[in-house]
């Protein structure tokens, strides 16, 4: 069965003590299993405080970012690629302290809109330092997902087809692809396609919508993404994602170009989002249900 996640930028911006003690208790009394929280820059949580938060709240945790210009793995430039590594592995550490299992986001390169194409050497190169942090990792059980974004984030991963490329290179089982509904609308061909292809190296989902506001009121065919993990027999975490003006600060406003209010009440966003995700699920579940059982199915 899968555990239902939320990310903590719903609720807030940043990760003040008042911050982490609204994001945990909201999520945990709404029914989630999973909060996702930023760590673009690790040094913002407190470990003791956010650890015991969330055990008492009876939450477990994930950790999403993308590192930046001067901690870019897949530039090339040693430097940065060692900035970059050293970054990620503080990561890590701050999952392994707090609890966390799994760590995703732009782990490969830069979360900015590039100018040039990736080279083949960037990209073996940070292949290279994400099998290294992906050791460190697999000693504390932790998973990292490779999350494919669109265009405008990185020119790395934009598709689940390069994911699943980049994910062979690195060769650690606890390497995996993590999609994500609102940037395979822009990028993929045919999403349930996507997600189909990708199968078992899928380790991580984000639900959203076309304009980041409320599950089910965008262009995205969510009903046919539900069945298609169902169908796939996705059993990992599926957390909702969304942003707006109203909650969300720098620098993901200006990274992510969230220039307006997509919605007002966080706890309202909240409560219809797992709502509509039970539903969708439910559905789904019975309808691979009722295809099993129809006369010539095996």
């Amino acid at each position: 069965m899968n555990k239902l996640g939320l990310h903590a930028n719903v609720w807030v911006g940043s990760w003040s003590e008042a911050e982490a003690r609204l994001a945990i208790s909201r999520t945990a009394e709404l029914g989630f299993d999973v909060l996702e929280m930023p760590a673009l820059d690790p040094a913002i949580f407190d470990i003791a405080l956010t650890r015991r938060l969330l055990d008492e709240a009876g939450l477990a945790s994930v950790l999403s970012l993308g590192l930046d210009a001067g901690t870019d793995i897949s530039s090339g430039d040693p430097e940065k690629m060692r900035a970059g590594e050293a970054r990620l592995l503080d990561v890590v550490s701050v999952a392994r302290d707090i609890g966390a299992h799994h760590i995703s986001g732009i782990l490969y390169s830069a979360f900015q809109k590039y100018m040039v194409p990736p080279t083949r050497r960037g990209i073996e190169g940070a292949a290279e330092v994400i099998a290294r942090v992906g050791e460190k990792a697999a000693a504390s059980n932790i998973t990292l997902g490779m999350e494919v974004v669109n265009r405008y984030e990185t020119n790395v991963l934009n598709t689940a087809a390069q994911a699943i490329e980049f994910c062979r290179m690195v060769d650690r089982p606890n390497v995996k692809v993590h999609l994500d509904v609102y940037h395979m609308n822009i990028e993929e061909t045919d999403s349930v396609a996507a997600i189909e292809m990708t199968g078992d190296m899928l380790g991580y989902f984000h639900t959203g919508d076309s304009h980041r506001g409320y599950l089910g009121t965008g262009s995205i065919d969510l009903p046919a993404i539900f069945k298609a993990l169902v169908r796939t027999g996705y059993e990992g975490t599926i957390t909702f994602e969304s942003f707006s003006s109203k909650v969300v600060g720098d620098p993901l406003t200006g990274i992510l170009g969230i220039w307006r209010n997509t919605w007002d009440d966080s706890d309202d966003l909240v409560r219809h989002a797992m709502e509509y995700t039970r539903s969708q699920l439910k559905s789904a579940r019975e309808s691979l249900r009722t295809s099993a059982l129809m006369p010539g199915q095996d």
